[in-house]
C-alpha cells in the first residue's frame, strides 16, 4: 500500500487523521465517564468504560468504511443502521453482566447504566456526532455526581434513621 495513497484518505472514507481522532474523542470521553466508577472503586471502571467506548466507535467507523466501499463502485444498498443495533445488543449484554443480585438486593445497576451510555458516547464519536458526545458526557458527570450528593443527603440518610418511637403506645 502507498502510505501517501492511505495518508490521504484514499484508501478509506475518512482520512485516518480523522479516524484517529474520532477514536481519541471516544476513548476520551469514555475515560470521563468510567473515572467515578474508578473512583469509587467499582467493578467496572476508567478502563472498561473506556474499552466501550473506543469499541463502540470502532464499530460505528467500520460501518461507514463498509458502507464507503460498498457503495463506491456499485448501486448496492448498504444498511449501517444495523451494525449501531449490534453495538447497543453487545454493550447491553456486557451492561448486564455488572449487575449482581444476590440476598434480595440488586447491585450494579448504575454501573451497567454507565457502561450502556458509554456505548452510546463511542458510537456518538465514531460518527463523528462530537456535540451528542460532549454532551452526553457533560450531562452523565452531573448526574452521577449531583444525584450521588442528593441520594446521600436525602434518600440514605432516610432509610439510615431509626422509625420513630410512637408515645402513644
Amino acid at each position: 500500500m502507498d502510505f501517501a495513497a492511505w495518508l490521504a484518505g484514499e484508501t478509506t472514507g475518512l482520512r485516518p487523521l480523522e479516524l484517529f481522532v474520532r477514536l481519541a474523542i471516544a476513548a476520551t470521553f469514555g475515560a470521563l465517564v468510567g473515572f467515578d466508577r474508578q473512583r469509587r472503586n467499582k467493578p467496572a471502571g476508567l478502563r472498561t468504560h473506556t474499552l466501550v467506548s473506543l469499541a463502540a466507535a470502532l464499530f460505528t467507523l467500520i460501518t461507514f468504511e463498509l458502507y464507503f466501499e460498498l457503495t463506491k463502485e456499485s448501486s448496492t444498498r448498504a444498511d449501517p443502521i444495523r451494525i449501531i443495533e449490534a453495538v447497543t445488543s453487545g454493550v447491553a449484554f456486557l451492561a448486564a453482566g455488572a449487575i449482581i443480585r444476590g440476598r434480595g438486593t440488586v447491585h450494579g445497576l448504575t454501573t451497567g447504566a454507565n457502561m450502556w451510555l458509554a456505548g452510546a458516547i463511542g458510537v456518538a464519536c465514531g460518527a463523528g456526532l462530537y456535540t451528542l458526545a460532549v454532551f452526553g458526557v457533560l450531562f452523565s458527570i452531573v448526574i452521577i455526581t449531583l444525584l450521588r450528593i442528593i441520594e446521600r443527603k436525602y434518600i440514605d440518610a432516610a432509610r439510615s434513621k431509626p422509625p420513630r418511637k410512637d408515645s402513644k403506645k
